[in-house]
């Protein structure tokens, strides 16, 4: 799997017996990995922070779900290899997560243009994000949100630095009017991101 390459190809997917064959192995990998890469910011939100394995083996469930073979992998390809880290970005998969159905309409009706209120600050650096621009996350109509938001972070050569250094405090952030929070990003996880994006 050539992941310093910062792209899944068609030749980096296993064919279905075969990944059966790993599957359990790849899943307890994610499980720990999980614990690296997801934090919770305020009472309502958690972030996942994306690798290439995370990509692949979200692929590879797919391709397993719904069964489309090797004519569903391009379609895969394109939808999640834009999360793959390029080299010198972050990105992460944003959660809303409200059980109740009517308060959860409720509240992403309060947090309209969410997007734009999140940021990664680092070493007195702020990196803002940047929403991946498949489709509009906020509804035009009413100002709903969706429960969903698939973010990059593009680093600059310092904030890398000091992202890669350890020192100081590294945060995810949201500041919307109707949802300020933040959270800590350990030193675990920066240096285990550092490895794997950077």
């Amino acid at each position: 799997m050539p992941r310093d390459t910062r792209s899944i190809t068609a030749t980096d997917i296993m064919p279905l017996g075969e990944y059966e064959s790993i599957r359990a192995d790849k899943k307890q990998e994610a499980i720990l990995r999980k614990t690296l890469t997801r934090i919770a910011v305020g009472p309502n939100a958690s972030a996942m922070f994306e690798t290439w394995d995370s990509m692949w083996l979200q692929i590879q469930e797919m391709l397993r779900i719904e069964k489309g073979g090797e004519a569903q992998i391009p379609d895969e390809l394109a939808a999640y290899n834009p999360m793959v880290p390029k080299g010198s970005e972050l990105t992460a998969t944003l959660l809303f997560e409200v059980p109740d159905p009517v308060r959860r309409d409720a509240f992403l009706r309060t947090i309209g243009d969410i997007e734009e209120h999140i940021a990664i600050q680092v070493g007195g650096e702020v990196i803002r994000a940047r929403p991946e621009g498949d489709v509009e996350r906020t509804r035009e109509s009413d100002g709903k949100a969706s429960a969903v938001h698939f973010l990059h972070f593009d680093f600059t050569p310092s904030s890398i630095a000091a992202w890669k250094s350890g020192e100081g405090q590294a945060m995810l952030v949201i500041n919307h009017p109707a949802y300020g929070h933040a959270a800590l990003i350990g030193a675990e996880a920066r240096s285990y991101l550092a490895r794997e994006c950077f």
